[in-house]
C-alpha cells in the first residue's frame, strides 16, 4: 500500500502518501529515480484517491476488510521477494538486494498469526486481483528482471512513505495493541532512518547501468505495478460495502449525511439493525412498556391542568 510522518485529518489525505520528501539537486533528470517519479505522478495520484484509501486514511477501515488487504500483501511480497532472491546475483538488479532491511515475508506472517492464528496458512485464499498481480511479479523476474526494480521501488519505497501514516491510522482506528502486533508489516527494524535509506536506495537504483529504452520499460512497468495495485484496491472496496458495518472507537457509528444510512443509530433502528446497546433504540424500547405508557399519559395530563390553571 502506499510523504508525511503524521497521521492526516480527515479532508486532508491529499500528498500524504508521496515517495519524496525533499529534494535532492544532485540528482539529473534523466537518472532512473527521477524518471519514475515524474513519469508516475498521474498513476500515483489515481491510487491515493482510490475510494479504499481514501477511506483508510480517515481511519474507516473495518478489521475484517484490514485482515484481507494484508492476505493480499502477503502474497504480492512472497512473490516479489521469491523473484528478488532468484535475480540477487543479476547485475540489473543486485544492487537494490536488501533483504535484511527491506524484506516483509517475515513480518507479514506475524501479522496474519495474529488476526487468523497459528493455522493462518490454511485459511487464507489469493484474491483474483491479487493473483493477476503476483503473475505478473513471477514473469518479470523470470523473463525481464530488469523490470523488477519498478515493482521493487512501487512497493517499497511506498512502505517507507505513507505506509508509515497508514500503520498509525490503523492502529488507531482498529484498536491494535501499542505493542505492534497486527502492523509488523509496516515496521522496518533494521532501517534506523528511513529518509536516509530511500536517498540511498535512488542512489543505487541511478548507479544502475541501463540504456534510455529500459529505463523507459521500468517506468512503464512502475505504472502497471500501480494499475495492478489500484485493481486490488478496488476489490477490497467492493468486499468491503458487503461487510456488516462495525462500530468504530467503541462506540455506535455515526452519519455524517452522506453515504450508507446504516450508519446512523436512528436509520439502524428503523431497519432493525441496531444493537441493543443504542441508546436510541432502548428508549423507544421501554417506551413501548405499557406501564410508561400510562405514567406518561398521566404526565400529560398533570401538564395540561397546570397550563390550563396558568391560562386562566
Amino acid at each position: 500500500m502506499p510523504s508525511a510522518l503524521e497521521s492526516p485529518e480527515a479532508g486532508e489525505e491529499g500528498d500524504v502518501l508521496r515517495y519524496e520528501e525533499i529534494e535532492d539537486d544532485s540528482v539529473s533528470p534523466m537518472d532512473l529515480s527521477e524518471l519514475l517519479k515524474e513519469g508516475t505522478k498521474e498513476s500515483h495520484d489515481r491510487a491515493e484517491n482510490t475510494q479504499f484509501v481514501k477511506d483508510f486514511l480517515k481511519g474507516w477501515i473495518k478489521k475484517e476488510l484490514f485482515k484481507l488487504a494484508t492476505v493480499a500483501l502477503h502474497f504480492t511480497y512472497s512473490a516479489l521477494e521469491e523473484e528478488m532472491d532468484r535475480n540477487k546475483n543479476n547485475p540489473v538488479f543486485a544492487p537494490l538486494y536488501f533483504p535484511v532491511e527491506l524484506h516483509r515475508r517475515e513480518a507479514l506472517a506475524k501479522d496474519l498469526k495474529y488476526f487468523y492464528g497459528e493455522d493462518w496458512e490454511e485459511k487464507i485464499q489469493c484474491s483474483e486481483a491479487t493473483q493477476q498481480y503476483v503473475d505478473r511479479i513471477h514473469h518479470v523476474g523470470q523473463h525481464e528482471p530488469e523490470l523488477l526494480v519498478a515493482h521493487a521501488y512501487t512497493r517499497y519505497m511506498g512502505d517507507l512513505s505513507g505506509g508509515q501514516v497508514l500503520k498509525k491510522v490503523a492502529q488507531r482506528a482498529l484498536k491494535l495493541p501499542s505493542t505492534g502486533e497486527g502492523i509488523q508489516f509496516y515496521v522496518f527494524d533494521n532501517i534506523s532512518n528511513a529518509q536516509q535509506f530511500k536517498q540511498l536506495y535512488r542512489a543505487r537504483m541511478n548507479a544502475l547501468e541501463l540504456d534510455k529504452n529500459t529505463k523507459e520499460r521500468i517506468v512503464e512497468e512502475a505504472n502497471r505495478a500501480f494499475r495492478f495495485n489500484m485493481q486490488v484496491f478496488d476489490e477490497l472496496d467492493k468486499i468491503g460495502r458487503s461487510l456488516t458495518e462495525e462500530a468504530q472507537d467503541g462506540g455506535f457509528p455515526v452519519h455524517d449525511g452522506k453515504g450508507d444510512v446504516r450508519k446512523c443509530p436512528y436509520y439502524a433502528d428503523k431497519l432493525g439493525t441496531a444493537g441493543p446497546g443504542c441508546p436510541f433504540h432502548a428508549a423507544l424500547g421501554l417506551a413501548r412498556q405499557p406501564l410508561v405508557q400510562l405514567l406518561l399519559a398521566a404526565c400529560v395530563a398533570v401538564a395540561a391542568g397546570a397550563a390550563a390553571w396558568y391560562i386562566l
